[in-house]
């Protein structure tokens, strides 16, 4: 169980490493290119081979990189789903070039349309990206917390979709704060224990490659994404101690995405935190 967490990437993803090591990270999420803008640049042969060499000096468990996000592949406008598709498959480039575990990306909205209509079109793109842009890296679909249209905030709609891609190059990043907003008890040992049962079941539990750690400002069931630091907020120190003492997260990276105490993003204080929490539940 490594902690890690979400650094900046500027000046290139070789910058990156240094950055995670100063804050105590095991392991580390950048962007590939900026998440507000369509534009991306491949990453070049001697960042690549810098960003080798960095992560073999200091031992940096699997980078993640998270997709841009505009990225819609359920929109029903073709001009958005051809962007779409275009700046996701650019961003599992940049993760096999990196050697990275994967990219995690939102699902994002049906715009309207009902989950069921989007089922096949998700599906088709999918499959297109990961055709075009073969290697080992993953496609993680990122739990959602449940929003207006947004799909994903169930693991059933997330099982749907993973089965209609039919990919072993499909996967799942749970989302701490996004899965509680969604109505899943995460703290509790039993309501826990039956959400597991739940990915299990709909999704399966070996799918589960990644976690996005963050405490939660708004409570259960809020539909709201709204990340807070650890243990100040609604889901708790015993909360993430109750979900870091469950087996299907022992092997699994966590990454930080909080405010930080400095409203910089995550930093050394979050990393400590959660690390006395894995000593806390005896996790390694």
């Amino acid at each position: 169980m490594l902690i890690g967490a979400h650094v900046s990437a500027a000046g290139g993803s070789n910058k990156a490493v240094a950055r995670a090591e100063e804050i105590g990270a095991e392991c580390f999420q950048i962007f590939a290119s900026s998440p507000r803008m369509w534009s991306a640049k491949p990453i070049a042969d001697a960042v690549a081979d810098k960003y080798a060499a960095e992560m073999k000096r200091t031992g940096m468990g699997p980078t993640v990189l998270h997709g841009k996000y505009l990225v819609a592949l359920g929109s029903a406008d073709p001009e958005l789903l051809a962007k779409s598709e275009i700046a996701l498959q650019a961003d599992v480039a940049a993760a096999n070039k990196l050697r990275a575990l994967g990219v995690i990306f939102h699902p994002a909205s049906h715009r309207g349309q009902g989950f069921d209509a989007i089922v096949d079109q998700f599906a088709t793109s999918v499959q297109r990206i990961l055709e075009n842009e073969p290697g080992d890296s993953l496609l993680m679909l990122e739990t959602s917390a449940g929003a207006g249209d947004h799909i994903g905030s169930s693991f059933a709609e997330l099982g749907i979709l993973i089965k209609a891609i039919g990919s072993d190059r499909v996967a799942v990043c749970l989302d701490t704060q996004h899965v509680w907003a969604a109505g899943y008890n995460i703290a509790e040992v039993d309501t826990l224990n039956e959400a597991m049962d739940e990915f299990d079941r709909e999704i399966g539990i070996d799918l589960l490659r990644s976690v996005h750690a963050n405490d939660s400002m708004r409570e259960l069931g809020s539909s709201v994404d709204r990340h807070e630091n650890i243990g100040e907020g609604l889901i708790g120190t015993a909360g993430l101690a109750t979900l870091m003492s469950h087996e299907a997260f022992e092997r699994v990276p966590f990454y930080l995405e909080v405010l930080g105490t400095g409203k910089s993003g995550p930093d050394k204080p979050n990393i400590d935190r959660l690390k006395a929490i894995r000593s806390q539940v005896g996790a390694k």
